[in-house]
């Protein structure tokens, strides 16, 4: 969800370059002169001066902190009393800028949900936290799990839907005298062929999807042959499998179609799941973002259930259980 409009975006983005080179050192005469003109120019621009800066500093303090040090040869080297050239030190500032101007992004929220390709493509989409039902002109209907998106396809041959992010469970209205069309889902390079009634498919990636059958059976292949592994697999109620372009169609024995599916009861669990992956999918169902700022506690276990209406408290038990810290940046939660 944007939480600005086109004119605050810019003037927010213009006070974070500002942030970036007022933190760089002291501006010359012409680049003053321009930045009081900016400041005069709008009431609005001095708060958002104020607060790119109040973000900047609380960054900088994150990145002192012990837990998160990481080597900083460019910084190292600037311990020398000479200046360092100017071609030197314009790569790292220009990387430094281009990270605090992404930091304040994330904290005012432009990027969140669907990518703005997907929503001009899509027919219907989810939010952040929005669970839908989509009923189709067949008879058929989808449940769209938070911020998913499908494309509807239906032509004389066939009942062809796209999903495009995200996942979604599809009761399917079968065929018979009055429907002879086969029903397809397409998704990450492969497709998924309905036999019976209930399936989901999960996509993971541009080219990794996966697909759980909770109902008689379903028909899996590749559109082109992959790397290695097989191309295509029929799969029965209760067996699930995954996908990509490189490793074929895999089955994956034992995989707990009622957890991956718990969304539909307004609950995740997590069962010794890796941190980033928990992140990545609250991230899906909660207002903000969520950034995992430490990367060394990416796969660090947890496992858990937690309530789709109280995923703010899950949050702060979390990281009290996994003894991290986490600090709140304008809809940013920064977990280090």
């Amino acid at each position: 969800m944007n939480s600005q409009g086109p004119e605050q975006q810019i003037i927010t983005e213009t006070a974070a370059e500002w942030a970036v080179r007022l933190h760089a050192g002291d501006l010359d005469e012409a680049a003053q002169a321009q930045l009081e003109q900016w400041l005069a120019a709008d009431e609005r621009h001095a708060p958002a001066l104020a607060f790119a800066e109040q973000t900047w500093a609380a960054l900088g303090a994150l990145a002192l902190d012990p837990q998160m040090a990481r080597p900083a040869p460019h910084r190292q080297r600037q311990e020398a009393p000479r200046p360092a050239p100017v071609t030197r030190r314009r790569r790292p500032l220009r990387w430094v800028g281009r990270a605090a101007v992404l930091s304040l992004v994330l904290a005012v929220g432009w990027i969140s949900g669907p990518t703005a390709l997907i929503n001009m493509q899509s027919d219907y989409r989810t939010g952040a936290g929005e669970i839908r039902t989509v009923q189709l002109d067949d008879g058929s209907s989808v449940e769209l799990d938070a911020s998913s998106a499908i494309r509807i396809d239906y032509d004389t041959y066939e009942r062809r839907i796209s999903l495009l992010a995200g996942s979604a469970v599809f009761d399917v209205a079968p065929m018979g005298e009055a429907e002879v069309r086969p029903f397809v889902v397409q998704s990450a390079g492969g497709q998924t062929k309905a036999l019976g009634t209930q399936f989901v498919v999960g996509r993971q990636s541009s080219d990794q999807a996966w697909v759980g059958v909770l109902q008689h059976s379903v028909a899996v292949s590749l559109q082109s042959p992959p790397v290695q592994g097989a191309a295509r697999q029929t799969l029965q109620e209760g067996q699930s499998a995954r996908y990509s372009a490189r490793n074929g169609v895999q089955p994956l024995p034992g995989y707990d179609l009622s957890a991956a599916t718990s969304w539909r009861r307004g609950v995740l669990i997590f069962d010794r799941q890796p941190l980033a992956r928990v992140i990545e999918q609250l991230n899906r169902y909660r207002p903000g973002k969520i950034v995992l700022a430490n990367r060394a506690l990416a796969d660090r276990q947890v496992s858990g259930v937690f309530r789709l209406e109280m995923l703010d408290s899950a949050l702060h038990t979390l990281t009290q259980e996994l003894h991290v810290k986490r600090v709140e940046l304008a809809g940013v939660s920064l977990i280090y």
